[in-house]
């Protein structure tokens, strides 16, 4: 049951507004571990431990964010997978070897705790980083009310090259070479405040300690792109049987996801 429910928690990115113009500044076709060329596309192979299917992304054109030129990232349907969700309806551009990612990433926590996180210049890709080092990290909190508990909300969004790769052979037997590989973490914290039968003021929890709830491992391939991600999602809530309080979300959750490149065009 609890594993049901925590299908729902799934990775989208919503569109922050931009809007398309043929000016340009600062414009590129981004790096050779992620090509951006327009009609550049990418089918991946999805599957976690519910369900399994196929998800898509292209390069749709340009689209202009803050007065600069980024490409836009779209898909024929809404993906399943983390790496496309992430991508999907957001501007990416290329800035001194690093793919910035510029929009906002939102999260249903629980399946009924809608989250929203806006993303400006989060590098999710550097060519030339070394191995442990932190590309990009944003940092926010969320005031919340879910069915008359106010949640606040601590999150960390954080990006981090791993190490380089000659080879490495996808879950479908595919051999790549030259693998660049990024790390994505999500860690949240959330508290509230509730009411205790014979307490006389509201007691203030911690529903959430503080844990990495989403880990995902990008793995890019010279001249093609993300070829293989794996995102692990995984959270465990504080007991609160000793309150008689019943929050309305699972008390844990946890959801394994592979996205494994099918075909593509990558020019």
């Amino acid at each position: 049951m609890k594993t049901k429910l925590f299908s729902l928690l799934i990775i989208v990115l919503v569109l922050s507004a931009c809007s398309s113009d043929n000016n340009s500044s600062d414009n590129s076709n981004g790096t050779s571990y992620f090509p951006l060329n327009n009609s550049n596309n990418w089918v991946y192979k999805y599957d976690s431990t519910l369900t399994t299917g196929r998800d898509s992304i292209y390069v749709s054109g340009d689209t202009i964010i803050s007065t600069i030129t980024h490409k836009k990232i779209k898909s024929l349907a809404q993906p399943m997978g983390f790496f496309s969700n992430s991508l999907r309806n957001n501007g990416i551009r290329m800035d001194n070897g690093s793919l910035m990612l510029n929009g906002a990433t939102g999260m249903d926590f629980g399946g009924n705790v809608p989250l929203s996180f806006p993303l400006s210049d989060f590098v999710i890709f550097k060519e030339s980083a070394v191995p442990n080092a932190v590309l990009s990290t944003i940092s926010g909190t969320i005031n919340q009310d879910i069915q008359s508990y106010p949640l606040t909300i601590n999150y960390v969004l954080t990006s981090k090259a791993l190490e380089s790769l000659p080879t490495f052979t996808a879950p479908d037997g595919t051999v790549y070479n030259d693998i660049k590989k990024v790390k994505t973490t999500l860690n949240l914290k959330i508290t509230t405040t509730v009411s205790v039968p014979n307490i006389p003021i509201p007691v203030s929890l911690t529903v959430l300690s503080q844990q990495d709830v989403l880990v995902a491992t990008h793995y890019y391939a010279k001249n093609i792109g993300m070829v293989y991600t794996q995102t692990n999602i995984n959270y465990q809530l504080q007991d609160f049987s000793q309150f008689n309080v019943t929050l309305p979300f699972p008390s844990s959750g946890s959801d394994s996801q592979n996205e494994v490149l099918d075909h593509y065009v990558a020019n």
